[in-house]
């Protein structure tokens, strides 16, 4: 019987699952490389942590994994329902969280080695009556715009979005029309989906032809200064404001002269959730930070029976 300790945390109600112990021996290497390890030759791991029966689609892990960047505390793997991210905003608010829960860290900035690149995290202190620090601010790797104003068309109309890196690849959308709300979600999810079959089609691409598994649609908020829902690589729409996802579009926002370094820009997701973002300038690079706050909400452990026909997940 294999036995995963998890700790599941939710980030603005998208949920991440802190695990890191039972993976297969991933080498010295560095974290994009122990991912190149862990995608090829064990990723029946990811799925009997994130898939079915023992988790959904909604779910994204983070695995804990040691750094080989010598300047960083952590190291860390995220992984969905149907593969791997480079970053994730919402997965490391919610590590920060599940830590801190832990008695693991203190209130303080942590350098984490990703697959992309090294991020900053900042713990900020909890006031004297709550049990652990939960508020997070994540200096992220630098986005930009790759393409700007594409158009895709769909039902016979054209809408237009930007192709924008934020540690995952986005499409960015304003001009859909649709109502970017929870009772709207059916029509929402497949029209993007629709949107990254058209991305495909054509041949849209970001950066070395890496494919855009990401599909970001806003409207307007009352609560902040804009409403978004974003659709993820596995179907599944983020119940965040989406980490990376908001780096992305404050690269636009700067890049149209909408954003200015230092300005806070609150991100609301489809669920209600805010995050704040904020941009600095370095050597000619956008660097956004995103703040948020996680709720440590489940613990326990995943059992693998070797008997079991779905130990391994169902996958599709």
């Amino acid at each position: 019987m294999l036995r995963i300790p998890f700790l599941d945390s939710h980030t603005g109600g998208e949920p991440t699952r802190l695990v890191e112990t039972g993976a297969p021996d991933l080498g010295h290497g560095s974290v994009a490389d122990q991912l190149v390890i862990l995608r090829t030759n064990f990723d029946h791991y990811r799925s009997q942590v994130l898939n079915e029966p023992r988790g959904s689609d909604v779910l994204v892990g983070a695995l804990l994994v040691t750094p080989a960047d010598p300047s960083c505390q952590l190291g860390v793997i995220y992984f969905n329902n149907v593969g791997y991210l480079g970053m994730c905003g919402h997965g490391t608010i919610g590590l920060m969280a599940s830590l801190a829960y832990q008695g693991r860290i203190t209130p303080g900035t942590y350098r984490i080695e990703t697959p992309v690149g090294v991020v900053e995290a900042t713990l900020h202190p909890a006031d004297a009556n709550q049990p652990y620090a939960n508020r997070v601010s994540v200096q992220n790797i630098p986005a930009y715009r790759h393409m700007k104003h594409i158009g895709i068309e769909i039902d016979g109309r054209t809408v237009h979005g930007d192709v924008a890196w934020g540690g995952n690849w986005f499409f960015l959308v304003h001009d859909h029309g649709l109502e970017v709300s929870l009772k709207n979600l059916d029509q929402l999810t497949n029209f993007s989906w629709r949107i990254r079959e058209k991305l495909q089609e054509q041949g849209v691409t970001g950066q070395g032809k890496q494919e855009i598994d990401h599909i970001e649609l806003f409207g307007d908020s009352p609560q902040a200064d804009s409403q978004s829902f974003v659709l993820c690589p596995g179907k599944a729409y983020d119940r965040s404001p989406c980490g990376t996802g908001t780096s992305a579009k404050l690269a636009c926002l700067y890049g149209d002269g909408k954003l200015a370094e230092g300005q806070v820009w609150k991100q609301q997701s489809v669920v209600g959730s805010i995050f704040e973002g904020r941009i600095q300038l370095k050597d000619g690079q956008i660097i956004p930070t995103i703040t948020g706050e996680a709720w440590v909400m489940a613990e326990g452990l995943l059992l693998v029976d070797e008997r079991d026909p779905f130990g391994q997940g169902i996958a599709a």
